[in-house]
């Protein structure tokens, strides 16, 4: 065939569309280690980043935005500069987002060109639809609360948003006091971004606070909503292990994933035998599931082994996007055996440990981790916050061993400890009660529950599983998931 004769084809040159404004929106502070810190926040999922460098000498604003630019290019998020339009564009950013004083969106897209972001900041519906009329790709709309960072005249607040919801097509972008405390009421009024500042970048881990506001979006998901993958062993009577976990995340509304660790020989009376896997093969369950699937938080159970152990922490902790990492530091079984080998727990200690978002630990396993009786409500907080201390961002205690009317579990967030108080059943039928109540916890998280809301939740489908447990086999029958997932408002 000769060149005239090949098949003639049409390329049409579409514009560059910009890229959509979701999720959590960073604007930058003027502290020390800025760029650290937003590196840490990126890490746990920020989706955009506005740089803020009011009042900076020139030069060290090209230094310091070009550090920003460069870092927001290795995670793909956009990297828009506040107010500057010269600077945006010196900086090669993405966009850039004006205050109602700081010209036109007309006038930034002939300086930027197509394809650039332009926000629009405003404070009432007659604003937004001005910024709609002329071509921003978002608005900021705010105050949703009182804010240190800036003096705040008009606050619409969540009432404001909700009102303006349904009028503006364009991305809404909410900012103003918005912490991870009142974030959900944000979202529920109809707000597609949050932005934030300190409530990321003061925090003593930015990629935690960053990570918990970004699960937070998941609340208004068709079911199953989020997914939750268990690291677990398994449990071949399906009463604890990743058969309870992958029961509880489909039965309250997730979708479960699974690795395994290790293949237990087990029913109601006790485990027989344990066969562990491959430290390499449970890697290379992990690396494929996260490969593919979309995995919004992590659960861990049993892990048995201290090779397990070390390789689940090097490659969790290697990800350059964290997922949120519930640990229930599985120990001992209902009938006594032991689950974790004995080596393995300083192992767990030191590597595991740092890398958990909510540590699950019952009583018992509390004291191996601490090498210390647990013996009262008090010891419990003291326990939860040493455990704290040795790196896990939050810590939950549960007191099913202790003795009393009421079943207390204490939960520590790194900066005071609140009790939740259940009915405690007197019962034989608690087959995988810490299995299933982390699974909980976990998938109340992944579907958008903030950590109180969630642990508060995961504590009544447990106690309603045991509570309407029924006897099953000779020994420790296993709780009653279907029924309590049933009683669960969601």
């Amino acid at each position: 065939m000769s060149d005239h004769s090949k098949p003639f084809r049409l390329v049409v040159s579409n514009p560059a569309q910009p890229p959509a404004i979701a999720g959590v929106y960073l604007i930058t502070d003027q502290g020390e280690r800025l760029v650290e810190r937003v590196r840490m926040a990126l890490t746990g999922g920020v989706s955009v980043v506005q740089y803020r460098a009011k009042g900076r000498e020139r030069g060290a604003c090209l230094a310091e935005g070009g550090e920003l630019r460069r870092l927001c290019l290795g995670f793909g998020v956009p990297f828009i500069v506040n107010d500057d339009v010269r600077l945006a564009r010196e900086l090669d950013a993405d966009g850039v987002h004006l205050g109602q004083d700081d010209g036109s969106v007309a006038a930034a897209r002939e300086l930027l060109g197509t394809g650039r972001i332009i926000g629009k900041s405003t404070h009432n519906l007659d604003e937004a639809l001005q910024a709609e009329r002329d071509g921003a790709d978002y608005i900021g709309f705010g105050a949703m609360y009182p804010t240190d960072s800036k003096a705040v005249a008009h606050i619409p607040g969540t009432a404001g948003l909700a009102a303006i919801r349904e009028r503006i097509k364009l991305p809404v972008v909410a900012i103003g006091g918005i912490t991870t405390s009142n974030a959900c009421r944000v979202i529920d009024a109809g707000a597609d971004a949050l932005a934030v500042i300190s409530s990321v970048l003061s925090s003593p881990r930015p990629g935690i606070a960053a990570a918990e506001l970004k699960l937070l979006f998941n609340r208004n998901r068709p079911f199953p909503r989020g997914t939750v993958l268990t690291v677990a062993g398994s449990d071949s009577g399906g009463g604890a292990g990743i058969q309870a976990d992958i029961k509880v995340i489909t039965l309250l509304g997730s979708y479960a994933a699974s690795v395994l660790t290790a293949l237990t020989a087990q029913n109601t009376r006790g485990v027989s035998s344990i066969h562990g896997l491959p430290p390499s093969f449970v890697i290379d369950q992990l690396a494929t599931v996260l490969s593919d699937i979309p995995v919004d938080v992590i659960k861990t159970g049993m892990l048995h082994t201290p090779a397990i152990i070390s390789a689940l922490a090097e490659r969790l902790g290697e990800r350059q996007a964290m997922i949120p990492l519930v640990i229930d530091p599985v120990m001992i079984a209902k009938g006594g055996a032991a689950l974790m080998e004995l080596d393995s727990i300083n192992v767990f200690r030191e590597q595991l440990l740092p890398l958990a978002y909510l540590l699950t630990p019952n009583i018992p396993e509390a004291e191996r981790l601490l090498g210390r009786p647990v013996r009262s409500e008090q010891e419990m907080e003291q326990a939860a916050r040493d455990l704290h201390a040795l790196g896990a961002a939050n810590v939950l205690i549960k007191g099913g061993h202790l003795t009393g009317r009421h079943s207390i579990d204490v939960l520590f967030d790194g900066s005071e400890c609140r009790t939740f108080s259940g009915e405690r059943i007197f019962s034989s039928n608690t087959h995988g009660t810490g299995c299933s109540f982390a699974s909980a916890v976990a998938t109340f998280l992944a579907q958008g529950e903030p950590l109180r809301g969630a642990v508060e939740k995961g504590k009544q489908f447990i106690t309603t599983a045991i509570r309407l447990a029924r006897p099953l086999g000779k020994g420790h029958s296993p709780v009653n998931h279907f029924a309590a997932a049933r009683q669960i408002d969601r």
